[in-house]
Parts: structure tokens; C-alpha cells; sequence
């Protein structure tokens, strides 16, 4: 029975054609051989399992080549590649610092250095893991790595260059090796794949790949597990039960609890995974990279960042457009304090729960304001949560709103008939302020105002002349009644952005001029959240009304208690209140709120 020798002995590469991933550094070392340019003292680094100590055996091996290829590959005929590859070469001597680290150990090297080569030029000394050589052995080897033999090359590998004496390193050429990209990775696996008559989904290599994280030496073990215990048929679902990964469409299932805010769902997803046996740290850490991942594939220029199969890389950048990038940068905050909190929370459970209905509501939730620690600002009511009313305009308000009319009615047909039949003629607002605390005096609030695109501030502007109107620009007259109607469809045109809506809802333009406007809102996370829409909304405005000229000031109301925006389920409670008519009529005929 032949002896069974795992990938990673049996592919590992021989000539400098079959180095894996490392191709500016493979054509480094040939056009030194090949030019006889050759250094004394070389230090090969990077991270594990990448090809150094490979790299060093290829290089020793073809500067002893008797008669190297046309291409600067050994021959792998001639005596020295034979015995180099037969493992008797004396050209060849590797210390491994790691159980040989002593001043005597170095010195006996010394001693080595010494003898002449039988066949070839060059005797090649390759020291692994050098970084684990005591101070006293470092010293020790200045001399000899110095001014060594003609004979003599000396080739250190190390994965923490960091922890080398700067003397060493200054007499070193250093070559830095780089991570393995997953698609060169995946290809060599795919090539292994076929060698040994084992079928493989590629979506399964790309999964061994990304938990190999770079190293090429860990991807053939991963390789040789899945393949012994799938029986030589790797599929992508045998791939991730063996490996312990969480499929992604886990993550792509949450995310689409957040974009619905779907807070249920998200906790019961949550649920199966920990069912399945998976660290809740593991977890919220995959969600995180699951959600950077989509970020980086929202924009072209950033989508090379993505370290998968180009079909995987295509499903997240459709599934990256439901979400506005500044979705991603709050989602990717509450995932890393997380991740910082998780190791000292008591209920580790409740804080990934937590978290989870935190990123469900961030579609519902205006951005934090600059300098705010953090904190949400607090969220826009819905239209299915309880609203008051109230009968008054608040004192502060700069303008009265108008009364409805004819003229309204008609402009603002969508507006629902229960609506009109209350007939109140104050602006509904949401309540979105602290509850009134008894006997504390509630001090004034500055007035904020954020400055408009293309327009003076409100305290110039009520006062200037009418703006002159540049070549191009359309200018028509328009009414309050067409910009409020404008302003109206596009309430009605954007159901989904539930918090610009609200805001709308609960703060209509009111005319200063022929072309400014001011809207008042609750706070000042409502002003940034406006402005971060100014640009789309402003735009629908001019076009509603074909005037160019058209500004919108945004201001933080000061005074009494705003007045409440009416849900659907409000208006109807209310007619029913005073007339008992249609309480009569909303059982007869079965009816419903759509």
C-alpha cells in the first residue's frame, strides 16, 4: 500500500514557476541568478505558510544548477539537483532557530561555514525562524553574516521581522512576502483538485480559501480534511459544516431585517445560529465583515477590496444598493462596540440581542449629530404609534399656516377625506421631545438655523431684492399652494424613507419670499437628517414648480409643545368620536385600515 503524503508536502513547489502568489519576488531572485548578482546574507519575511522557506531551498538548489533552463530554473537533472532533491546535498544546511537558539548552536554553525562546497559554488545556509535566536547568539552571527566566505550565502527566515536586531537587518537584502490572494488560491486548489481526481464546487474552494487567511500551507490542509471526510466530492455545504463557517446567507437574511426593521426575525435568526453551536462573539465579528464587505462593494472603485469569487462579489454589490452608505457606517460602529463590550458583559446573549434590534432601527432612526457620543437621536414616531393632538399653533412659529381652501383641496387630493372632514387647520406634528418634567422650569432653546443651498440666510434674505436670474434658469411663478402640493408628492412618492417623511409631515414650508421658504423641525438631528436629503428633495421641488430659484430654510422651532401628526387610525377614531354614523358603517361593510 503506497504511503499517503499530505498536499502540502506532495505540491509543495520545486521550481520558482510553481511559487504561488509571489511572482514579483520569484522574478527578483532569478535576475539576481541569472546576472550573478548575488548577495551574502538574504532575510526572507512575511506571514506563515506564504513560501519563504520554499523560496530558499528553489534558490539554493538553482545556484548550484550545473546547467539551469534558458527560463533561470534549475535543471533538476545534474548531480546537485539530484542530490538536492534526494535530500543528500551537503550545499545545503537549514538550523531551525526555534530548538536552536544558543550561542554554542551558532557557533558550531560558524564552524560549517567554514568547509568549501563538493559540487557547485555555493554553500547555502538557511536559517528558519531566526527571529527566536537569543541576543547572545545574534551577536554571536554579526561577524560571520558580515564578511562570510565567497562560498558561503546565508538565507534567514523569519515571520516577525519586528523582533530582529537592527544589525542584522542592515546586512540583509529583505524580501517581504505577501498574503496569498483567495483567487490565486483558489486556483491552485482547483489544479490540486483535479490532480487527485477530487470534484469541487468552486464556491466551496473560496470558503477554504478565506479561512486559510492568506496561507497557502494552511489552504492544502483545510483542503485534505474536507476532501478525506466528503469523500473526494468538496461542495460548498460540506465545506462550511466541516470548517465550522457560518454560511453567508445567514448574514444576507439579517439584512434584510434591517432594511424592514424587522426586529422578530433578526432575534430568531440570531436564534437558529447559536442553536447550531456558533460563538456569539464569532457571530456578531462575521456580521460585521459580512456588513464591511457590503459597504465596500456599494462603490466600483472600492469593490477590488472584496476577497471572493467574482459570482459572490456580484451578489453583494446587488444586495449593497438597498442601503444608503451612512446605513453602513452607523451598522458598522454598533458591530464594533459590540465586539469592545462583548468580553465584559455579564449577559452576553442580551448585548448581541441588543445590538441586532439597534441595526433594525437605524433606517427608522435620524443619524447622531456631530459630537454626540454616539447616541441615537431620538426616533421619528410611526404612523402606527399613539399620537395626541393638540388645537393650538405654537407661539413661536414665524407665519401662520394657511387655511384650507378650495384651491388646497384641489391641489392636495391625496390627502384623506377624514382628514379633511376634522378640518384642522394647524399643521400635524409628531411628538418627538422629552416628557414635560412637573415643577422645572424647561429652558428656552436656541434657535439653530442651517444655511440653504444657493440662497442668503432667512434673516437677509425676508428683506433682498428679488434674485437676479442667470441665463438658463427657470423661473416661473408658483404658489404656496403648488410648492405644498409639490411637497405632498413627494411625501407619497418616498413611503419607504419613513424618518425624511415624518419630518416632512410634521414641518411644511411657509414663505418668506418669491423663492425662500423655511420648514421649523423638533431637533437639531432632524436638521442634519433634512440636509442629508436637501440636494433630492430641493431637486423634485424646482422641478415641481419649474423654478430654479426655489430655497428651503431649515430651523429648530423654540417654544411650547409641537403640534401631532394624525396616523390613518387617529383620523378614523376621531370621526367615530363625534359621529357614531360611522362606527355604524365600518361594521356593517367589514371595514379595514389598509
Amino acid at each position: 500500500m503506497s504511503t499517503y503524503i499530505v498536499s502540502a508536502r506532495k505540491y509543495r513547489p520545486d521550481t520558482f514557476k510553481n511559487v504561488v502568489g509571489q511572482q514579483a519576488l520569484t522574478h527578483t531572485l532569478k535576475a539576481a541568478i541569472d546576472s550573478n548578482r548575488l548577495a551574502h546574507a538574504y532575510l526572507f519575511c512575511g506571514p506563515r505558510g506564504v513560501g519563504k522557506t520554499s523560496c530558499a531551498r528553489i534558490f539554493a538548489k538553482t545556484i548550484n544548477c550545473l546547467s539551469p533552463t534558458a527560463d533561470g530554473e534549475a535543471c533538476n537533472d545534474c548531480e546537485s539537483c539530484r542530490a538536492f532533491n534526494e535530500q543528500r546535498s551537503y550545499n545545503i544546511v537549514e538550523l531551525d532557530a526555534a530548538s536552536n537558539n544558543s550561542v554554542d548552536d551558532i557557533r558550531n554553525l560558524i564552524e560549517q561555514v567554514q568547509i568549501p562546497p563538493q559540487i557547485g559554488k555555493y554553500r547555502v545556509f538557511i536559517i528558519d525562524e531566526v527571529h527566536m535566536l537569543s541576543p547572545a547568539a545574534f551577536n554571536a552571527f554579526l561577524k560571520t553574516l558580515e564578511e562570510p566566505p565567497a562560498h558561503a550565502i546565508f538565507i534567514l527566515a523569519t515571520t516577525e521581522k519586528q523582533k530582529i536586531i537592527p544589525t542584522i537587518l542592515s546586512r540583509c537584502q529583505i524580501y517581504d512576502f505577501s498574503r496569498i490572494t483567495i483567487n490565486d488560491m483558489v486556483q491552485q486548489l482547483a489544479y490540486i483538485a483535479s490532480q487527485e481526481g477530487i470534484t469541487a464546487e468552486p464556491a466551496a474552494l473560496n470558503v477554504i480559501a478565506q479561512k486559510a487567511d492568506g496561507a497557502m500551507r494552511d489552504a492544502l490542509s483545510i483542503f485534505d480534511q474536507v476532501a478525506a471526510s466528503s469523500f473526494g466530492n468538496i461542495t460548498y455545504q460540506s465545506a462550511i459544516d466541516n470548517l465550522n463557517v457560518l454560511d453567508h446567507e445567514y448574514y444576507f437574511r439579517l439584512m434584510e431585517t434591517f432594511s424592514t426593521c424587522n426586529v422578530p426575525e433578526a432575534l430568531l435568526i440570531y436564534k437558529e445560529i447559536r442553536d447550531k453551536g456558533f460563538d456569539s462573539l464569532f457571530f456578531i465579528n462575521g456580521l460585521g465583515q459580512h456588513i464591511r464587505n457590503m459597504m465596500v462593494a456599494l462603490t466600483p472603485s472600492t469593490k477590488p477590496l472584496l476577497e471572493m469569487s467574482d459570482d459572490v462579489a456580484e451578489r453583494f454589490v446587488q444586495e449593497a444598493r438597498k442601503f444608503h452608505p451612512k446605513f453602513y457606517y452607523r451598522a458598522l460602529d454598533l458591530c464594533n462596540s459590540c465586539d469592545l463590550n462583548y468580553r465584559t458583559a455579564t449577559n452576553k446573549q442580551f448585548i448581541v440581542e441588543l445590538t441586532l434590534i439597534k441595526l433594525c432601527q437605524i433606517l427608522e432612526t435620524p443619524t447622531p449629530a456631530p459630537g454626540g457620543g454616539g447616541q441615537p437621536i431620538k426616533k421619528v414616531a410611526s404612523a402606527t404609534q399613539p399620537i395626541a393632538h393638540t388645537a393650538t399653533q405654537p407661539a413661536a412659529q414665524p407665519a401662520p399656516q394657511p387655511k384650507a381652501d378650495a384651491t388646497t383641496a384641489q391641489v392636495q387630493n391625496h390627502a384623506p377625506a377624514a382628514e379633511k372632514a376634522v378640518a384642522q387647520p394647524q399643521v400635524m406634528r409628531t411628538a418627538i421631545h422629552a416628557p414635560a418634567t412637573v415643577g422645572l422650569k424647561t429652558p428656552p432653546r436656541i434657535m439653530i438655523s442651517k444655511p440653504h443651498i444657493g440662497q442668503p440666510d432667512s434673516s437677509s434674505s425676508a428683506v433682498a431684492a428679488k434674485p437676479a436670474v442667470m441665463a438658463g434658469h427657470r423661473n416661473n411663478e408658483f404658489s404656496l399652494q403648488q410648492l405644498l402640493g409639490a411637497w405632498q408628492r413627494f411625501i407619497d412618492e418616498h413611503p419607504h424613507e419613513k424618518v425624511i417623511i415624518n419630518t416632512m409631515r410634521v414641518a411644511q414650508p411657509q414663505r418668506v419670499n418669491e423663492t425662500l421658504y423655511e420648514i421649523y423641525v423638533e431637533n437639531q438631528g432632524q436638521v442634519e437628517f433634512f440636509n442629508s436629503h436637501r440636494s433630492e428633495i430641493i431637486t423634485f421641488l424646482r422641478d415641481a414648480v419649474q423654478n430654479d430659484m426655489l430655497a428651503i430654510d431649515v430651523k429648530i422651532r423654540e417654544g411650547g409643545p409641537a403640534p401631532k401628526i394624525w396616523s390613518p387610525r387617529d383620523i378614523v377614531d376621531d370621526m367615530r368620536r363625534k359621529n357614531s354614523a360611522v362606527t355604524t358603517l365600518i361594521r356593517d361593510f367589514e371595514l379595514g385600515l389598509a
